[in-house]
């Protein structure tokens, strides 16, 4: 292995060199700079595009052309520059096209702050834009992590045809850790069958999000949801930490998740047993592994750098099989793992019958 000290940001922007990006349109935001210097600094030399546009608007639709004509494309921002983007992630989503997005989340709502957040879940999970979409969601916990997402989110982008969205918090983006980076690949010679880049000798192709009957507009609908139920069965990804004989299960994801991890072996230290479910795919959401762990355990805490946001879908698909309990912090403040430990001694007594037998004394 050949390891280095990468940074986050700059480690993502080099993952997406390597795994053929082609194009790149963004505008610059803390905390996720980094990463678009990086490119600028790299992709020219290499033949690619660079372009700093003039706003973000501009900069996902410039993603939406180059999508079309069937180019590796990427943007990335931050919570604020993501909002500008609403729209034309929709026509993207509606216009079946493949494009990887980075979404450095920072602390709001409004403009907030630069520091590390998870407040745009409802956001991106949820689909964004408007109408019955969804992107393919991973959320990185590590710099290796968000290098190894990264080079396979645009495979994943044009299998599904689909937005693949890095949805990491600031934190990700500034933490320098080693990592290890994969190897470049050639550059393709041949464009998909459904890019628009010339009609010469070749029969006409339309890419459009725009279907004036609602029958038609039924029907891409219920072959975009045929499409997801595909991406829910074979996508999910997740990581288990001490989920064995646990009565206790935290789900968090992203930095949350690694403070989470913390409060576990903490917990287990001080004789309660904890164990961690860390999502790495938010959408889709590892549904079937944690019903199947809700079903086991006699309580639940969701750990978010938020208000409660992933703790919504988290009840839905516990549906009762364990009382579930949030703890969260905003505006940017990352929890301490003792906070984490103090909420899990707050889980409801009830619901753990012969606690005390998995006590230790302090």
């Amino acid at each position: 292995m050949n390891r280095e000290l990468l940074k986050g940001n700059e480690a993502i922007a080099e993952a997406a060199i390597r795994a053929g990006l082609e194009a790149y349109f963004g505008y610059p935001i803390t905390p996720q700079t980094e990463l678009l210097e990086h490119l600028a600094r790299r992709l020219p030399p290499l033949g690619r595009v660079f372009l700093q546009a003039e706003s973000e608007v501009a900069a996902i639709n410039m993603v939406y052309g180059a999508a079309c004509a069937g180019r590796r494309v990427m943007t990335s921002s931050s919570s604020p520059g993501l909002s500008l983007m609403q729209e034309g992630l929709s026509y993207l989503a509606g216009s079946d096209v493949p494009c990887v997005l980075v979404d450095m989340m920072r602390g709001g709502p409004g403009l907030g702050n630069i520091a590390p957040a998870q407040g745009d879940y409802f956001q991106m999970v949820k689909g964004g834009g408007h109408g019955d979409y969804h992107p393919i969601v991973l959320a990185p916990a590590t710099v290796q992590e968000a290098i190894d997402l990264t080079y396979e989110a645009f495979d994943l982008a044009e299998q599904y045809r689909c937005i693949v969205v890095i949805l990491a918090d600031g934190n990700i983006g500034q933490l320098m850790e080693p990592a290890e980076l994969p190897p470049m690949r050639a550059l393709r010679g041949e464009r998909p069958a459904w890019a628009v880049d010339g009609n010469a000798g070749r029969a006409r192709r339309v890419i459009s999000s725009i279907h004036l009957q609602p029958e038609d507009q039924e029907a891409c609908n219920r072959e975009m949801q045929a499409r997801l139920a595909v991406i829910r069965a074979n996508e999910v990804r997740l990581q288990e930490y001490q989920t064995q004989s646990a009565d206790y299960l935290v789900v968090a994801f992203g930095t949350a998740g690694r403070v989470a991890q913390s409060a576990v072996r903490l917990a287990r230290a001080r004789g309660l047993r904890a164990g961690l479910l860390r999502p790495i795919s938010l959408y889709p959401v590892p549904e079937k592994r944690l019903a199947e762990l809700a079903a086991q355990v006699r309580g639940v805490l969701v750990v978010e750098m938020n208000a409660g946001q992933m703790v919504e879908d988290v009840r839905r698909v516990v549906a009762g099989r364990a009382p579930v309990a949030f703890f969260g912090r905003m505006g940017g403040v990352v929890p301490l793992p003792e906070e984490v430990l103090a909420a899990i001694q707050a889980l409801p007594l009830a619901a753990l019958p012969a606690v005390a037998a998995h006590r230790l004394p302090v």
